[in-house]
């Protein structure tokens, strides 16, 4: 099971979420978006990580509120200008994996898209980052090689497996770095695969993984989701 104390020193140590858009396929044609031709990455703010005790994601008046269900990265080793398409390589940089959910602002992200602005609003709002964890290395010998699950009330929305990320881990590392450095803490939500919708207030989201067709049990997350209420209500920019 999840170690909250382990969890919160992560969420303690960490400097900035950085996270892969747009890479897997099917994801990419459900939103109707254009296929990259390098990885593109956007930061959420760790105030958005919510851990398993702490209660509901808080849909905030106004907000179609999606679930996106990824595979996180706990960087271990400071990594700068890196140059590198070896998954072998890759792994002396990792500290542990996580299993998060992306929940995004969808009619919010929408709108900053279609008027050229930024997604900070869309991504960032407090509890849009539900995570698990951590999960061990040796766990997850091969992290292209992991199947992503996230049901909804019961029913499977999302499925598949990282085998089937566009751009691997190594050159998601190697891209970030060299625009910004990755400090020991950081985490990377690596992309979500095809099936993202929307939850509404008395939703239920159960997540998990499974390697080799088993179920990691550290990975198993459900929470719930409840109207924020309080003064925030989505307006057009």
């Amino acid at each position: 099971m999840a170690s909250s104390a382990a969890l919160s020193t992560i969420r303690s140590n960490c400097r900035k979420v950085m996270c892969i858009g747009r890479n897997y396929a099917d994801h990419v044609k459900e939103l109707n978006n254009q296929r990259p031709k390098q990885p593109f990455f956007f930061l959420k703010p760790p105030s958005s990580i919510l851990l398993p005790s702490e209660g509901p994601v808080l849909r905030p008046s106004g907000v179609n509120l999606h679930f996106e269900i990824e595979l996180g990265l706990v960087i271990g080793k400071r990594i700068q200008n890196l140059d590198t398409e070896d998954d072998g390589e890759i792994l002396q940089y990792i500290d542990s994996y996580l299993l998060a959910i992306d929940m995004t602002g969808r009619n919010v992200q929408e709108e900053a898209k279609k008027k050229g602005l930024p997604w900070s609003i869309a991504k960032g709002f407090d509890t849009f980052l539900p995570i698990v964890g951590p999960i061990s290395k040796s766990t997850i010998a091969d992290p292209h090689s992991v199947e992503l699950y996230l049901k909804v009330n019961g029913e499977v929305k999302q499925q598949d497996s990282t085998e089937l990320m566009l751009f691997r881990i190594p050159r998601q590392l190697s891209d970030i770095s060299k625009v910004m450095t990755l400090e020991p803490g950081d985490m990377v939500l690596t992309g979500t695969p095809k099936g993202v919708g929307s939850v509404v207030t008395g939703d239920v989201m159960e997540c998990g993984l499974r390697v080799g067709g088993k179920e990691v049990e550290e990975a198993r997350m459900r929470v719930e989701v409840k109207d924020k209420g309080g003064p925030y209500n989505f307006a057009e920019t």
